[in-house]
């Protein structure tokens, strides 16, 4: 299937890891040329070259944090030499903190939504004015199915994430005049399968990611309320489940979709 990628340029931030990761892959498969924003210069380096063997049209790796607010502007500069940015993938999202919000850090509140939605404010406000005088372009935002029904010690990060969802909805009614699709995934429980993809500011690195911390302090009340089945047979998502959403709602497949947000959730919700 042809998913009308090959040489388009695609903006993928929080590339070196997890969903991020797998989307760039899946990208690449499709022929599309790649820009891939990170902080760990080498999971970026082992990045490009995966892509570069998957076929990417090019691929190269801007090592940035998207919390600083010069950092769009990086990514401009690199896609300068590559082309116009058709495609934009706001991956960029984690978790600062967990715990009740009773207990949670006042100081932390603001990390925790400028780490979520703050990051994808500013790069898509950096590429739509290029969107918009093109006339066309695809952004693709990575919420949560946390939006949906709030993540149990995660407050924060589900409202922040439910940020994500209506900022999607309301960026398609502003921009599809110009032509521009405005899509989010919302995914569930994905949990990375391939080491290469746990970067050093992968939540879920061992040493450095928060899901690695304060786990002993978790109740059996409170594991009984995060419990949730999916119906597909297995109880977590992979990175690769996530990413065909992403990269159909990227393509010209998808070219009469716009505003949407889509559970990828194995029927966790349900």
């Amino acid at each position: 299937m042809d998913f009308q990628l090959q040489g388009k340029v695609a903006v993928v931030t929080g590339a070196t890891a997890n969903i991020g990761r797998a989307i760039a892959l899946d990208l690449a498969v499709e022929g599309a040329a790649l820009i891939l924003v990170g902080r760990d210069a080498q999971a970026g380096a082992r990045l490009v070259e995966d892509c570069r063997q998957r076929r990417a049209a090019d691929a190269v790796f801007v090592a940035a944090d998207l919390i600083d607010p010069a950092s769009p502007a990086k990514v401009l500069e690199a896609a300068e030499a590559i082309g116009p940015i058709a495609v934009l993938v706001n991956n960029v999202g984690g978790n600062v903190d967990q715990g009740l919000f009773v207990d949670s850090d006042p100081g932390k509140w603001m990390a925790d939504i400028d780490l979520n939605f703050g990051t994808v404010l500013r790069m898509t406000h950096a590429v739509l004015p290029g969107m918009i005088a093109r006339k066309t372009g695809a952004i693709v935002n990575v919420g949560s199915t946390a939006a949906l029904v709030g993540d149990y010690m995660l407050p924060v990060y589900s409202a922040a994430k439910g940020a994500v969802h209506s900022f999607t909805v309301v960026l398609a009614k502003e921009v599809g005049q110009h032509g521009i699709r405005v899509n989010a995934i919302a995914p569930y429980a994905t949990i990375p399968t391939d080491p290469a993809s746990l970067s050093a500011g992968s939540r879920f690195n061992p040493e450095t990611g928060v899901f690695s911390k304060g786990q002993a302090s978790v109740s059996e009340e409170d594991r009984a309320i995060r419990q949730r089945r999916t119906f597909v047979g297995k109880p977590f998502a992979s990175p690769e489940e996530m990413a065909a959403m992403a990269t159909f709602l990227a393509s010209g497949r998808a070219s009469f979709i716009t505003g949407q947000v889509y559970p990828v959730d194995g029927g966790a919700l349900l």
